[in-house]
């Protein structure tokens, strides 16, 4: 999985804070650059996120609506598993990670991780 470049992240970020498929268009209007691209840079870069698979492409009159193929969350947690893969010590690795949350966030990771102990407990073969 690869990290975005600069243009291609704010066009994800456009999509992924819409909320539904965008026109190349609407996305443009949600850029916030200076200077702020051309429609013909966001239009070739939106496709080419089409085919590398991140956004899907639906026709809509005569244009055509691009929607996020995977969430923010989703693209975010493939990259942190790549981080993990190429780690020497995926403990110290994780250890590292976890001391830098906010105490919020580590008691929400505490419960998630408790979550999926006990999910597994469950659907453990007898």
């Amino acid at each position: 999985m690869a990290q975005f470049g600069e243009l291609e992240a704010a066009i994800m970020d456009a999509v992924w804070a819409g909320g539904k498929p965008l026109r190349v268009r609407e996305i443009l209007e949600h850029l916030d650059r200076d200077p702020e691209p051309a429609y013909n840079t966001v239009h070739t870069v939106t496709e080419i996120l089409h085919r590398k698979g991140w956004l899907s492409k639906k026709k809509d009159g005569r244009a055509y609506r691009y929607g996020a193929t995977t969430s923010r969350e989703e693209y975010v947690a493939g990259l942190m598993g790549e981080a993990l893969a190429v780690a020497e010590d995926r403990t110290a690795t994780l250890a590292r990670f976890v001391q830098q949350m906010q105490p919020g966030e580590a008691e929400e990771l505490h419960r998630l991780l408790s979550q999926a102990v006990a999910r597994e407990a469950r659907e453990a073969p007898k």
